[in-house]
């Protein structure tokens, strides 16, 4: 079983949740006892299933906040690729060959969007995208483990990776199917009920019939908004999501890609309403408990799609209960997803129950060097300055002529009285 910190991403948890596909074949069982974390690695943990996955979301939210990383996170990480491109989920033997099937769609598009935040690893990075392009299945999906069905956290990761590298996810294709098409297979349409639509499923389950999941939108609403980690709050509207129109009786099963992101967000907006701030967790027997990685994701999701007002309740929910899900700031993975929604909420990260850079900092090696990141509040007030055609700035000009102009009138008539100035 995959470790909590992994459930953000890997896809056999998420068909374990929603029951509705058999979860894919991982090639790298379970070690017969726990792996000590390597140098170089953020978090204390087993690094067996999410190594890659956690070192990824450290460096990626750790470059947002101007850290600058150890060169020992770094290589570690860029060391974890195979020769062919792809990571897998842990290679604890990086001078033995790569396994092929043991390599992780999902560790290779967080790694892609990591080293694309550092900057300065255009190779490696050039590498990964042709590794998700080559494990691209026919219908335009990506599966975790290559040569698995697709399912819609996979590619919705793989469409930011591709996003970040500046590989247009349209012209991602195998067989003529895209990415948007791979994706789109995942998403309710009109032919759903109307408090379904414009969710995502898993996976179809063996009918074909698509269920909603929480986690899968919320993981896939980035990709389907065209974002990437970090996600920018820079697409603000005003306006919540709109949800998807749809003619009466409508039978349509997709949903067109100029729609895919609204609707996504408009369903998880109703979902975060409805769990009070939060989207909860569901499994057969038992009672609902938080999701606090769905939750992160439908926030990012949101913020990306332009509605940081919608994401509000849940940013304000996981700065209250996140120290929960961090285990208070020791859980590498979490600590960087939670750094990850602050930034991109535009919130300090010291608001979160803790100073969220120094606690995930302290769970990796030390930093070369650390630069303060614009607040909040200047980065509202520079993009306030943009939206008023900078006429805060023209302000300051005019008032600096208007000084020195009367300053040189004062002067003259001083001359001319024979006063000192």
């Amino acid at each position: 079983m995959l470790t909590a910190a992994r459930l953000g991403a890997a896809a056999l948890s998420a068909a374990l949740l929603t029951g509705a596909a058999a979860a894919p074949a991982l090639a790298d069982s379970p070690s017969p006892s726990p792996v000590a974390a390597p140098d170089g690695l953020y978090g204390k943990g087993d690094p067996t299933y999410d190594g890659v996955w956690r070192q990824s979301l450290a460096l990626t939210a750790l470059a947002g906040a101007r850290v600058t990383p150890a060169d020992s996170a770094v290589s570690w990480l860029t060391g974890q690729q195979c020769a062919d491109g792809g990571w897998p989920s842990f290679r604890a033997d990086t001078a033995a060959a790569c396994d092929a099937r043991t390599e992780d769609s999902n560790a290779t598009a967080v790694a892609i969007q990591a080293l694309v935040a550092l900057g300065g690893h255009q190779d490696t990075v050039d590498k990964g995208v042709q590794w998700l392009k080559a494990t691209q299945n026919t219908d335009g999906s990506w599966a975790y483990n290559p040569g698995s069905p697709g399912d819609a956290n996979s590619t919705g990761l793989a469409v930011n990776a591709l996003f970040a590298a500046k590989a247009d996810p349209a012209q991602v294709a195998k067989d003529g199917r895209s990415a948007f098409d791979g994706l789109a297979l995942f998403q309710l349409g009109c032919a759903a009920p109307a408090d379904q639509r414009g969710a995502f499923a898993y996976q179809p389950d063996p009918a074909g019939a698509l269920a909603p999941n929480t986690l899968a939108t919320a993981q896939t609403a980035p990709a389907a908004a065209g974002g990437r980690l970090p996600v920018a709050n820079t697409n603000r509207t005003d306006a919540a999501p709109k949800a998807l129109t749809c003619a009466d009786g409508s039978t349509e099963k997709t949903v067109p890609r100029a729609d895919s992101a609204e609707a996504a967000g408009a369903y998880l907006t109703a979902q975060l309403m409805a769990g009070g701030g939060h989207l909860a967790l569901t499994t057969p027997g038992a009672a609902p408990t938080p999701d606090y990685t769905a939750t992160a994701w439908a926030a990012l999701g949101l913020i990306q799609g332009g509605h940081p007002q919608q994401a509000a309740g849940a940013v304000d929910w996981l700065a209250k209960e996140g120290g929960t899900w961090s285990k208070g700031g020791t859980d590498a993975s979490a600590t960087a997803t939670l750094l990850l929604v602050a930034q991109a909420a535009q919130r300090d990260p010291a608001a979160f129950g803790a100073d969220l850079v120094a606690q995930l900092t302290a769970l990796g090696p030390a930093p070369k060097a650390a630069t303060a990141a614009p607040s909040a509040s200047a980065s509202a007030a520079k993009k306030d300055g943009k939206k008023d055609g900078g006429m805060g700035q023209y302000w300051l000009i005019g008032v600096g002529l208007l000084i020195g102009v009367g300053g040189g009138l004062i002067l003259s008539l001083q001359r001319k009285r024979g006063l000192k100035p």
